[in-house]
């Protein structure tokens, strides 16, 4: 058995072992720098796209000549299908889809993770059972019930209800809440706090990283759908950006002075904010201290 002095130990301290050198760091930068540009290039050439006056199919056209570009093809989709406000119309339809799937899967995630009652089985496996069911199946049957029966056709109340409750949502919650600590709510429960109270005050605020996730999304579908809006309304003035870009892509591209840049321009408008929501979001995806609450 062998001891170390004071001397050996202090000597250790001074000077730690040396770190491995990391192996390749040429080849795993040149990687990513490859990864990176095959991820960015097609939006960086639908941009691209969206700005020529002429349009250039060839590999030249990634890098075009300045002269040839112009805004003129925003203007040209924007007179033909009001390119403003049928964002405004997929900001609504999306804002009601995300806002009422976060409300009710917070409400049916906390009872399914933190409530004790009969059947809360059977009801967490009826929610993994809809996960499956893809929804493709269901749009028929939905179609006749809102449309035909309550005649909810050419409304945003008619695009909304089919996903004001996301099983996804209610699913990620539910695990998010699990990994709480149930001295958290005991303690609350303890000082007289409801459950409402709980849910606000306690869960809500420690789920924010799940809340952030769910928002991300829940958004993607509904602003890029357009199948669905595209049943329930005939509208123009209630469809959404998806909706009209579809529209206009079988019915009034071809007349356009470049069609392919009316298309790559509605298509910027469109993706614009879900790039801009994933930028302000992913500094935010950083899990919560859920145990800070606890004492010991």
């Amino acid at each position: 058995m062998t001891y170390s002095t004071a001397a050996d130990q202090e000597a250790s301290v001074d000077h730690p072992p040396p770190r491995r050198r990391r192996k390749y760091p040429v080849v795993r930068l040149v990687a990513l720098t490859v990864g990176a540009f095959a991820f960015l290039f097609p939006f960086y050439y639908m941009l691209i796209g969206a700005l020529q006056e002429e349009p250039d199919t060839s590999v030249g056209g990634a890098f075009p000549n300045p002269s040839n570009l112009t805004s003129n093809n925003y203007s040209d989709i924007n007179g033909s299908i009001d390119l403003l406000g049928s964002l405004a119309n997929s900001g609504i339809y999306t804002a009601a889809v995300v806002f009422s799937t976060l409300f009710f899967g917070l409400l049916a995630g906390y009872s399914l993770a933190v409530l004790h009652y009969r059947g809360r089985g059977a009801a967490f496996a009826v929610v993994l059972l809809v996960q499956t069911i893809p929804f493709q199946l269901l749009m028929i049957p939905l179609y006749v019930l809102l449309v035909r029966d309550y005649g909810l056709g050419d409304t945003y109340l008619g695009m909304i209800l089919p996903f004001a409750i996301s099983p996804t949502a209610v699913f990620i919650f539910r695990q998010f809440f699990l990994q709480l600590p149930v001295e958290l709510f005991e303690a609350a429960r303890i000082d007289g706090a409801g459950e409402f109270a709980i849910l606000r005050r306690i869960a809500v605020p420690l789920a924010l990283p799940a809340i952030l996730t769910v928002t991300l999304l829940t958004f993607i579908g509904p602003w890029n759908d357009f199948l669905w809006p595209f049943l329930v309304t005939k509208d123009a003035d209630l469809q959404p950006l998806a909706v009209s870009l579809a529209n206009y892509i079988s019915n009034l591209a071809g007349r356009a002075a470049n069609p392919f840049g009316s298309i790559l321009a509605g298509a910027c408008v469109l993706a614009a904010p879900v790039i801009g929501l994933f930028v302000v979001f992913q500094r935010h995806f950083t899990s919560s201290d859920i145990g800070s609450g606890v004492k010991g």
